[in-house]
């Protein structure tokens, strides 16, 4: 996971720079021990950068400069920021855990009390899977490679891979009022999903 981390965080900073425009603050969840969330931080000093992982995880990690690390279960709360990331961790989790975890981070972005008009948000990093309408010759292996990755996830969790249908049905029921999708890597895209 690090190693995907440092391929995600260079493609990501690169390509959607102007997602982290006008945060200060930024939680990353199921950050492990932050490969992502350092490379962020690195990237934008001014952003305030945690690090939340299960207890266990961050245990014994060092804060430093603009990155902290907090422990604890995404099940039942997460730290408040402006915008709170989540790389490769929904499509872990059948619909119903999901929509925990989207009213959780939800909470998270909505409880600040700034008087600064900021875009929060949530912003995962997961793939949206093609629909088989706009599949063609040269987008097939992409399309089946996308069927694997659900298979290994319905075999390993109990998550899956989704279709933009099914992302919005997740966010809109979540409480959710708009999204965006932007492919960032192959097989993945960036979804910031707006309160």
């Amino acid at each position: 996971m690090a190693s995907d981390a440092r391929l995600v965080s260079s493609v990501l900073i690169d390509k959607c720079k102007g997602s982290f425009e006008g945060l200060d603050s930024l939680v990353d969840v199921g950050g492990g021990t932050g490969t992502l969330a350092k490379a962020i931080a690195d990237a934008f000093p001014h952003l305030d950068c945690t690090i939340f992982d299960l207890p266990h995880v961050v245990a014994g990690q060092q804060d430093s400069g603009n990155l902290k690390y907090v422990g604890g279960d995404m099940f039942k709360d997460v730290p408040v920021a402006d915008a709170v990331l989540l790389k490769w961790i929904l499509h872990d989790w059948n619909d119903d855990e999901c929509l925990k975890i989207l009213k959780r981070c939800k909470e998270a972005i909505s409880n600040q009390e700034k008087v600064v008009m900021i875009k929060k948000k949530v912003m995962t990093v997961d793939m949206v899977v093609m629909d088989k309408e706009k599949v063609n010759d040269e987008t097939m292996k992409l399309m089946e490679t996308q069927m694997f990755f659900d298979m290994l996830m319905m075999v390993l969790q109990t998550g899956r891979e989704r279709r933009e249908e099914e992302w919005a049905k997740l966010f809109f029921a979540a409480g959710f009022s708009n999204y965006k999708i932007t492919t960032i890597l192959g097989l993945r895209s960036l979804i910031e999903v707006y309160p």
